[in-house]
């Protein structure tokens, strides 16, 4: 972020690279009108002179357009200063009846780029100072406004105006940007942690209130506070980010096992089968399935939080079955599935809405931070089926 800062990478940082090597072709381009002239000029010497100090002052500040840091206004002053002179020293270096021809004046095209300078460090207002400026030494130069010389100044001004108009739009963009993906890097962070304090602190604290209620007398009252911290944590984790504190469960530890032979890949049959026991079948397909490590550990714990719903909801006793399996195209389905009486209509959605963040975030929340989806399809007294789909993508990228 530091780095973006101090460079700007979207349009404003190419407009200052063009206007570098604008500065010497248009200086090229003046000393080129110049040359087939300076026979039949007034005073060629001192028009000689002007472009050698111009030439010179392009030279040692080849490098002062390249940046906006680089770019300040002191600079932009002296610029424009140098350009404006040059069209005041047309006066004395051309003749009276050349000038009324209209004959350039000794900058030409140069002045331009001094203006756009102005418009792209300080946007459309300092755009169209700067042009009025040069329109007005021009006028001078001239002795009055002539058609062409009114249409070149227009154009300046309007070119200039609409380039600082577009570099302070960027600008906005940028900052908008910038402020939008800190939002979104925050909330990112929130939910993972949120997810981490669900599978964790937040359990335990409902576990402490249901066996405080049931065991009664002091154990009541211990429940009763346990159940008071929970419902304040749970409200802290929806409202604002916490610090990282997490100790690692026992899909953390099953996955440094499996990836103790190969960093890059982890076998997901190995992470779902430390989740088995008396209440829990896991069945695999008898091929290994390896997926990028942090995809293998997030949808284990995925499936982990599934089975704590299953444990919390149903009963410590019921049953359920995990299921992975990889489809041709490599897309990873694990499917948990138990026998339980279902989910009533709306109530996943009413959970989320009350702070309780199992399916919304230890579930759901995962998986679309993988790039896949997880859909839940209950039947009342058939049981509830978690399908949790990692396209091949995301699943190893």
């Amino acid at each position: 972020m530091a780095g973006q800062n101090k460079r700007r990478m979207s349009v404003e940082q190419p407009l200052w690279q063009a206007l570098t090597y604008f500065r010497v072709l248009t200086l090229a381009y003046a000393v080129a009108q110049f040359v087939p002239r300076h026979d039949d000029v007034a005073r060629p010497a001192l028009g000689w002179a002007y472009f050698a100090v111009l030439a010179l002052w392009t030279l040692v500040t080849f490098r002062r357009v390249s940046s906006a840091e680089r770019c300040t206004y002191p600079f932009l002053a002296a610029d424009i200063t140098l350009t404006l002179t040059g069209i005041l020293l047309t006066i004395p270096v051309e003749t009276t009846a050349r000038i009324d021809d209209g004959a350039s004046t000794l900058p030409s095209i140069f002045a331009a780029g001094s203006v756009l300078g102005f418009a792209v460090k300080g946007g459309w207002r300092w755009g169209a100072a700067s042009s009025a400026a040069v329109g007005l030494s021009n006028i001078v130069q001239r002795g009055e406004v002539v058609q062409d010389n009114f249409h070149n100044i227009v154009l300046l001004m309007v070119a200039s105006t609409a380039i600082g108009y577009i570099v302070e739009v960027a600008r906005t963009s940028e900052r908008t940007l910038a402020r939008a993906l800190q939002i979104e890097a925050a909330t990112r962070e929130r939910e993972r942690l949120a997810r981490d304090i669900h599978d964790s602190v937040l359990q335990v604290l409902a576990l402490v209130q249901r066996r405080g209620a049931a065991i009664g007398g002091e154990a009541k009252e211990l429940g009763r506070l346990a159940g008071e911290q929970e419902a304040a944590l749970r409200a802290l984790v929806m409202g604002a980010s916490l610090p990282e504190q997490r100790t690692a469960g026992p899909v953390e530890e099953r996955s440094a096992e499996a990836e103790a032979d190969g960093p890059a890949e982890t076998s997901l049959r190995l992470l779902l089968l430390s989740l088995s026991g008396p209440n829990v079948s896991v069945a695999e397909p008898g091929t290994p399935v390896a997926l990028e490590a942090h995809a293998a550990r997030e949808l284990a714990a995925a499936v982990a939080a599934a089975l704590d719903n299953v444990r919390a909801h149903v009963g410590p006793e019921a049953q359920a079955w995990v299921l992975l399996e990889e489809e041709p195209d490599g897309t990873v389905v694990v499917t948990v599935r138990d026998d339980g009486p279902g989910i009533p209509q709306g109530r996943l959605a009413a959970a989320e809405a009350e702070g309780r963040l199992g399916v919304a975030q230890s579930i759901r929340g995962r998986l679309r931070d993988l790039g896949g989806t997880a859909e839940w399809v209950s039947t009342p007294a058939q049981g509830t089926e978690v399908e949790l789909r990692l396209p091949p993508t995301a699943a190893r990228r």
